[in-house]
């Protein structure tokens, strides 16, 4: 054989193999993204990489599901915006962004310490606008969806909160219609126990408050947050129920978890 047939022979086999390669990486399907088998994946390109611990409920203050859609993968007055999920006001769960990804819901905020919140935890928005009650399908389909991923996130279950707590004075969502009790019957939120202890003399609420998780940096701010999720109420002086609820909360966060 020739040198000439050798040259050509290898330059053929060498186009094979560039062939061949160039159709494997044609054909190997992209990465699964990690995501809810309930949901409906609907992708918005709103996010960039992190592990969540908490997850962090609101509502979209919009007039219908649509809408919403179409901001989450956009934008708002504010610039874009993002969450992981969204369940619609007839049960339906879409899925936005994969969870091993940063959704752009949380903004300027903070929890129990942590301020990037973007980074560690998923937001989920509820179809509503903020004025109307949540409908029974819609608590129901997200008492489903916070079961499904605090089981494969492993995040506890009570860590489950709502923008207004984590970003107190800035955010008012869910509103204070939303049935925090409800989701607490199904073991989700951190909740107090019934029927109520008092609180002993001398106990500092702000300092239970901050133990909860709120930041108490503007105590007025905090204290209104606190009354919407645990009694939906926006007031901003506490009382004596309002120690009594803290304390419950207090020795529950205090106790060692199984």
């Amino acid at each position: 054989m020739g040198p000439t047939r050798i040259v050509r022979i290898l330059r053929m086999a060498m186009a094979i193999a560039v062939s061949a390669l160039l159709a494997a990486c044609a054909t190997t399907p992209a990465p699964t993204p990690e995501r809810s088998a309930l949901a409906r994946w609907s992708p918005s390109p709103n996010f960039n990489a992190r592990k969540a611990q908490l997850i962090v409920l609101h509502h979209t203050s919009t007039t219908n599901a649509a809408e919403a859609l179409r901001i989450l993968k956009g934008r708002n007055s504010e610039g874009p915006v993002s969450a992981h999920y969204l369940v619609e006001a007839n049960g339906q769960i879409d899925q936005l962004v994969d969870e091993r990804a940063r959704a752009w819901h949380a903004g300027v905020s903070s929890w129990a310490g942590m301020t990037d919140l973007n980074s560690s935890s998923i937001g989920i928005e509820l179809d509503n606008d903020g004025v109307a009650p949540f409908t029974q399908p819609q608590i129901q389909a997200l008492v489903n969806l916070l079961a499904d991923i605090t089981s494969r996130l492993g995040i506890p279950r009570d860590a489950v909160v709502g923008h207004g707590d984590i970003a107190p004075g800035r955010k008012t969502d869910p509103s204070a219609r939303f049935p925090w009790a409800t989701l607490a019957r199904y073991g989700f939120g951190l909740w107090p126990d019934m029927p109520l202890i008092p609180a002993p003399p001398g106990f500092d609420s702000l300092a239970a408050m901050r133990l909860v998780g709120y930041d108490v940096s503007n105590p007025r701010a905090a204290i209104v947050a606190f009354h919407r999720h645990y009694r939906g109420m926006e007031s901003d002086t506490l009382d004596d129920t309002d120690a009594s609820i803290l304390y419950s909360l207090q020795r529950k966060r205090m106790a060692p978890r199984a």
